[in-house]
């Protein structure tokens, strides 16, 4: 199966209500700058939270005034007969399901979505400054973002893989994250067992594991860096961050010119509003064009075990009480 782009790119985003103050610009942006048509689907938790998203949607226009652009929301109850139907003997993915609310990035689209069907799944901390078109999403395989540390994360949850010879990608980042039906649900079921099922820590980073573990049983790789840009957190700017230095000042000094996306992970979320105000967000290019991707690299268990050694010296240096690092 070919992918037409003029067909609708059909585009998730778990949102709750409680982060609109960052959320509202990632939707601005996007219906600003994305040069493609799309469908977007809005995943959140309770009926109120519904109204509320719908409400927002509303009165920024979205609706009434985008042609070519649908826009869809769910709560988490109104999913229950596609869970049942999808779901059913899966109990672990159930569990899953009903667990962190970011971990819904991986399971409801599959509810929402048919056989071949692409998902592009967005976080709602993204902004993006040009304009642009999504990557082609592969008929197999996963298309993840790229960073430079790891944030695979709890460490038990990442140990229990490795002890269960689970390949995991290094440097996977869940910004954003495109792929299609069908997807094996008896090893998803059985993935989610192997890490913990019900047991598992309620922590939103437990999704990255999975993503990392998708990436390496189907594939694909990841988007171009340079396109699809995350926030690092480099001792650098942790150091300007000590120093008083203020977070828009910080994310002046990221070059995002021909940047497609941006992901303004952990601490750099909150600063998007003011950022924005001072107009250093907004670059206006035109950044049309497909972007090739890199191959996943595998998270070594040797390799990962250096990482926590490194980590535990730190701790014991003190230098995560010096930075507030947990």
């Amino acid at each position: 199966m070919n992918q037409n782009v003029s067909d609708l790119r059909r585009l998730f985003m778990v949102l709750s209500p409680r982060s609109l103050p960052y959320a509202r610009l990632a939707l601005e942006s996007l219906y600003r700058n994305c040069k493609d048509q799309f469908s977007l689907c809005l995943i959140t938790d309770s009926q109120d939270d519904v109204i509320h998203l719908d409400a927002e949607l509303k009165s920024l226009g979205y609706q009434e005034n985008a042609p070519n652009r649908a826009v869809a929301i769910y709560g988490e109850t109104d999913l229950t007969d596609l869970e049942e139907e999808k779901f059913g003997k899966f109990q672990n993915i159930r569990s899953f399901r009903r667990g962190h609310p970011c971990w819904r990035k991986i399971t409801d689209p599959i509810l929402l979505s048919d056989v071949h069907e692409e998902m592009v799944v967005l976080d709602p901390d993204l902004y993006f400054p040009n304009r642009f078109r999504f990557e082609l999403t592969p008929e197999k395989g996963v298309l993840l973002m790229w960073q430079r540390p790891s944030c695979l994360l709890p460490p038990d949850v990442v140990d229990a893989a490795m002890r269960a010879n689970i390949a995991l990608a290094h440097h996977t980042d869940i910004g954003v994250a495109q792929w299609r039906l069908p997807i094996d649900l008896e090893w998803l079921d059985w993935l989610i067992g192997k890490l913990g099922s019900s047991q598992l820590p309620r922590s939103m980073h437990v999704e990255s594991i999975i993503w990392a573990a998708l990436a390496m049983r189907r594939g694909g790789g990841y988007l171009d860096p340079k396109r699809w840009l995350c926030w690092h957190r480099s001792q650098y700017k942790r150091i300007l961050r000590k120093l008083g230095i203020s977070g828009p000042q910080i994310l002046k000094k990221e070059s995002f010119g021909g940047v497609k996306c941006f992901h303004a992970g952990g601490e750099a979320k909150w600063w998007l509003v003011d950022a924005h105000k001072l107009g250093i967000l907004d670059y206006r290019e035109d950044v049309i064009g497909f972007s090739g991707r890199k191959p996943y690299q595998e998270l070594t268990p040797s390799e990962y075990h250096a990482l926590q050694r490194n980590r535990r010296w730190l701790r014991k240096l003190g230098y995560y009480s010096i930075f507030n690092d947990a």
